[in-house]
């Protein structure tokens, strides 16, 4: 699926940065990343934490609901695995929600996505990234720093968490953020699915 652009879609070079809400302001001291939900223990990691994981370097596509699409993007971060691999599930998980900050609440912000879809190299909770047009870079703080989620390129980018908080893993698919506002529970931009 590498490079192809899904229909009702153009490309483009550039990284279009929008969101809802204010930029978060990153503060080391309080910020942290909660794993909760149909877990047998909750747990909440520090950033030094976080970053101590093992890190993953991995090529995604990007594809915008606005109709832009990125290729050639090179991500390093923190596969969603790595998290997974901290908890024991209860029986039945099939999904998870990715919470992020949105206007200073810190699960304000939230995607839904089924949990099968997020176990390779191209689920990744992300800090830097390259192109061919530029070598690596930190993630700015409009492009969700301090880590950002980039679902597979067979979702629409909305379900890319900016400013990530957490995750609730669930037996049941809920609503997110923008599917509380008639978005696409499943979001595959090869099915064009915008809207519910």
């Amino acid at each position: 699926m590498a490079n192809q652009l899904p229909p009702g879609q153009f490309e483009t070079e550039k990284w279009p940065i929008l969101h809802k809400g204010d930029v978060y302001s990153f503060n080391k001291d309080n910020w942290n990343f909660k794993l909760f939900g149909e877990v047998e223990k909750e747990l909440s990691l520090t950033y030094d934490e976080v970053m101590r994981l093992p890190k993953t370097i991995s090529s995604i596509d990007m594809h915008c609901v606005t109709t832009w699409s990125k290729f050639g993007n090179t991500f390093e971060g923190i596969s969603f695995r790595e998290f997974l691999n901290l908890v024991t599930l209860r029986e039945g998980v099939t999904h998870v929600k990715i919470f992020g900050y949105y206007n200073g609440d810190r699960f304000g912000y939230s995607a839904n996505l089924p949990l099968d879809n997020l176990l390779g190299d191209d689920s990744l909770f992300v800090y830097r990234w390259k192109d061919h047009n530029q070598d690596w870079e930190t993630l700015s703080a409009k492009h969700g720093f301090p880590l950002r989620f980039i679902p597979p390129s067979s979702f629409y980018l909305w379900k890319g968490t900016k400013w990530v908080s957490g995750i609730k893993f669930m037996t049941e698919d809920e609503e997110g953020f923008w599917e509380e506002l008639g978005y696409s529970m499943t979001a595959n931009p090869f099915k064009e699915e915008r809207y519910k």
